[in-house]
């Protein structure tokens, strides 16, 4: 058990023995220390965990504090909560380096993490050690990121990384609680953006301006939705004539600066039914445009080497990179077809949302879509796309007025 030292007060002897003198109460009788009104008065002693001795410093008039901590002390020791008040004295970049180093990332996520760290978080908190961040530090750090225009989705990003970092810290028994989940902190919140399908006339218009060695960028994900990267990625090896489905296995992603294979998002391959059309349409390509063998390493620069035969390459018999195809390819093709200014809704992701506007529509199920569009859980694909639902006041006057047309109202 540990205790309280007064370092201005000690207890008095006897001037010839030299015993220690008690009143008639028996309790000891002080005097002034040496030390009298230097410094802090109230010095807290205790062992730790690993019975190491600790000690912590109250001014005068903190008693009550000094014992406070004490008996908090020994709560947190016996309940396993104790923390080295000495080990948060860590700065917040090298906790930060540990937290990413101690994920499981794969390499591209990695890369992007290790970006939005050093460009928004470790620039605000760099001096700062992890035991010195107060809640009014993580507020302050929220205003920091809105001046800079940071926008609110990206707020929200960097905050779960922020968050994700101190529990990390708080886990390692660095830090008592963590700030950032303090009540006074006002968590970034981003409404879920309504998602905008492009109409089909307008998926047709850029159809018809792209070169036709790229129109499966229009065909392939209007008609199985598939990513960006999903599409760059696909084979007709991996179309299973026999079931009419396509197996989404992979997708190029960029690991520095290097073409890669790769699983799809989240590494969740799936499989999605291809129509007839689609499939004969992509054949007739595939006689203009043989598939082109491409061998890149698996998942990083370092990987395994995987050989895929292409449905579609650039100019160059090369998987496209995203930025290339955008600006050579994409942008092109969407001034030609009357898009003038496009937005960051005019991207490739819209034939996404148009595969799943033209499911909903045809009244597919919200748990069958969510698994072709690989998404993790169908919950998410309905938050999305609920807006897109077809109505269902129609069907319901309709079953009504059959319910009293069969009898009801006769009654």
């Amino acid at each position: 058990m540990g205790h309280i030292q007064d370092r201005w007060y000690r207890q008095a002897r006897h001037p010839e023995t030299g015993r220690l003198l008690f009143n008639d109460k028996d309790k000891p009788v002080m005097e002034r220390s040496e030390l009298y009104g230097i410094g802090l008065r109230y010095k807290v002693r205790y062992l730790d965990p690993d019975n190491n001795e600790r000690s912590k410093s109250f001014a005068d008039k903190q008693k009550k504090r000094a014992e406070d901590f004490l008996i908090e002390v020994e709560s947190d020791k016996r309940e396993g909560k104790y923390v080295d008040p000495q080990a948060g004295r860590v700065l917040f970049s090298v906790v930060a380096d540990r937290w990413v180093a101690a994920q499981t990332f794969d390499h591209t996520t990695r890369e992007r993490v290790i970006s939005r760290l050093a460009n928004h978080l470790k620039p605000f908190f760099k001096a700062k050690t992890v035991g010195a961040i107060k809640p009014s530090d993580v507020q302050a750090w929220l205003r920091w990121l809105q001046d800079r225009r940071v926008s609110t989705r990206s707020r929200v990003l960097y905050f779960t990384h922020l968050v994700s970092i101190l529990s990390f810290a708080k886990e390692d028994k660095l830090i008592v609680s963590n700030p950032a989940q303090a009540s006074s902190v006002t968590r970034p919140r981003a409404g879920l953006r309504q998602v905008q399908p492009w109409r089909p006339e307008r998926a047709q218009a850029v159809l018809n301006a792209l070169p036709i060695r790229f129109k499966p960028v229009v065909r392939v994900p209007a008609g199985i939705g598939l990513r960006q990267g999903e599409v760059f990625g696909f084979s007709l090896d991996d179309v299973d004539r026999d079931r009419n489905v396509a197996q989404v296995e992979r997708q190029v992603r960029i690991v520095d600066n290097v073409l890669c294979f790769a699983p799809p998002k989240r590494g969740k391959t799936r499989e999605v039914p291809i129509g007839g059309e689609l499939l004969s349409a992509l054949d007739e390509y595939a006689e203009q445009f043989p598939a082109t063998e491409i061998t890149l390493p698996w998942v990083h620069p370092e990987g395994k080497p995987v050989a895929v035969k292409l449905l579609m390459v650039d100019y160059d018999g090369l998987p496209f990179r995203r930025g290339g195809f955008r600006l050579s390819v994409w942008l092109p093709a969407l001034k030609k077809a009357g898009i003038e200014k496009p937005t960051r809704a005019d991207g490739m992701h819209a034939l996404r949302h148009l595969y799943a506007s033209v499911l909903l529509d045809a009244g597919e199920s919200i748990k069958a879509l969510s698994s072709y569009l690989g998404h993790s859980d169908p919950g998410f694909t309905l938050r999305v796309y609920t807006h897109l639902l077809p109505t269902s006041h129609e069907r319901t006057r309709n079953a009504v007025d059959a319910l009293f047309r069969d009898g009801l109202a006769a009654a």
